[in-house]
């Protein structure tokens, strides 16, 4: 299964949460970050590229999260950590470039919490990611 799709996992824990970074779209309900993998492009730079490009954040790749059939659009996603270079605000709005210079609006959602105006293909990628992220949690 090769990957199509990017999307950084920007975890942080707040009073014992566990929390993903996420956005309001516009035109559409909450979201992660992703977006297409580059042709000769590495999941993990695209990861990267996207967080910046989205968010406006800067990043370094950790480790993968695995892949995922979205089940829409032949869709295969890679999900990755991302550490952060600096601590963002609590809320922000980013205007992005592309996208059609959208201006996406940030939060974090605890990741335990209901889902809430989600996108259902988003809404089911965080199902995966807190699978992920608890199976990673019994390895350590």
């Amino acid at each position: 299964m090769a990957p199509t799709k990017a999307c950084p996992v920007v975890l942080r824990t707040r009073d014992s949460v566990t929390q993903i970074l996420a956005f309001k779209h516009p035109l559409a309900d909450c979201q992660l970050v992703k977006g297409t993998i580059a042709e000769a492009e590495t999941p993990q730079a695209a990861a990267v590229r996207e967080l910046w490009e989205e968010a406006g954040l800067v990043a370094q790749a950790g480790e993968p999260l695995g892949l995922w059939d979205a089940e829409y659009e032949h869709q295969i996603w890679s999900f990755h950590i991302c550490h952060l270079d600096e601590t963002p605000a609590e809320t922000w709005v980013h205007q992005c470039a592309d996208d059609g210079g959208h201006a996406f609006a940030f939060f974090w959602q605890p990741i335990d919490a209901p889902l809430v105006d989600w996108h259902p293909v988003h809404a089911r990628a965080v199902a995966f990611i807190r699978e992920a992220v608890k199976a990673r949690a019994a390895t350590i």
